[in-house]
């Protein structure tokens, strides 16, 4: 079983922070990786044209081995916004088509689907959970997969929610998504690294992370998976790296119309990027090593008393069988006071989020029991 990490990390101890999904700290790993990418450019004869293709190469690697998915469909992008722009730059709808959505989901899942409906008159669809806690989860699914019609052509979401780590049932809305021929584009950016994913299994036509979450690396740094259906689409931009051939420095004026094998064409310019590669890198073979099923049952034996705690004081916390363990929201009931919380949260130091009505916490192997113990009592 995993152990506590804490001694990896540079958190203060007088810090509680319970809040991973907003940033997580840094490894000391990825942080001296980055102090030595850093270093590197003070010397530039020493960055080798290998330098330029073979550090993006090993990311791709790492982040295949982290989806069971093959690093020929990965990119490199810096941001979700980026990635997302590429699927949907490559999607054509017809009028009256439907975009399926989840209630409140991050605004860089949102955009560019009301950027395409508008484009050709098409239609967003936005499933709304229950009012009410009881078998919310469980309903809010079934509500997915009932308005997955022949009208719909794409469902964009989440793995889990960002704002209370509600989980969505992928393999049943992948398989609803077949039968009636629609894409499912998945924003993995709050569940990646924390909580397993097999591409083998899911068989997303897309997924978008960005990297400074549950990556464990630094921010302007995301990763992607695009399926076939997307290789031989057309980017967003035109980076010369993502040419054939564009490895021969000698012979790049012999312009290419044919690009990089595979999802490379969608990857940003300068992916190569000497600072932020090699961290996010290391923080990826971190979590390969830990493995997110273990991360995932660490912060589970962690959580669950203060969660049990939490409930039979009246707070409410979506069922364990439609819940990350990583990542949970806290809903008040009536008797309590949100902004009384927060100011005795924030007097004992203890970071969490607050988003929409929800108390969002959201651990990792550096948090402890005791942190837990904290945070309840607050309450």
């Amino acid at each position: 079983m995993l152990q506590q990490q804490k001694a990896l990390f540079n958190l203060p101890a007088h810090i509680t922070y319970l809040n991973g999904a907003y940033m997580s700290p840094q490894l000391k790993t990825v942080e001296e990786a980055g102090i030595s990418a850093v270093q590197l450019k003070s010397h530039p004869h020493r960055i080798t044209a290998e330098h330029f293709f073979d550090r993006r190469s090993l990311l791709l690697e790492r982040f295949g081995q982290l989806l069971n998915a093959n690093p020929v469909n990965c990119a490199i992008i810096p941001s979700v916004s980026y990635g997302m722009a590429n699927v949907a730059n490559n999607i054509k709808l017809h009028r009256g088509d439907e975009i399926l959505l989840v209630d409140e989901q991050f605004p860089s899942n949102v955009y560019p689907w009301k950027s395409l409906a508008k484009k050709y008159s098409g239609k967003l669809n936005v499933i709304t959970p229950p009012s009410h806690f009881k078998q919310r989860g469980q309903q809010w699914n079934q509500a997915i997969l009932d308005a997955i019609t022949s009208k719909t052509k794409v469902v964009a979401m989440p793995q889990i929610h960002w704002a209370d780590g509600t989980l969505f049932n992928l393999m049943a809305i992948r398989q609803k998504t077949k039968e009636v021929g629609a894409l499912l584009v998945i924003d993995g950016t709050q569940s990646i690294g924390a909580l397993p994913f097999s591409v083998k299994e899911i068989q997303p036509d897309a997924l978008i992370c960005g990297g400074y979450k549950w990556l464990l690396g630094p921010y302007a740094l995301g990763m992607a998976y695009y399926g076939d259906a997307f290789l031989d689409g057309e980017p967003i931009e035109d980076s010369w790296m993502n040419r054939f051939k564009s490895e021969d420095f000698t012979n790049l004026t012999q312009y290419q119309d044919q690009f990089q094998a595979g999802a490379a064409r969608f990857s940003v310019g300068e992916s190569s990027n000497f600072i932020l590669v090699p961290m996010l890198t290391k923080a990826i073979e971190q979590l390969l090593a830990w493995e997110p099923k273990n991360i995932q049952a660490y912060c589970k034996t962690i959580s669950q008393p203060a969660i049990n705690a939490l409930r039979s004081k009246g707070y409410l916390i979506e069922e364990e069988a439609y819940s990350a363990s990583h990542l949970f929201g806290v809903y008040l009931p009536e008797h309590s006071n949100m902004e009384n919380i927060k100011e005795k949260l924030t007097a004992k130091n203890i970071i969490v989020s607050y988003r929409g009505k929800a108390i969002r916490v959201s651990p990792n192997v550096y948090n402890t029991p005791e942190d837990f113990n904290a945070l309840v009592s607050q309450f």
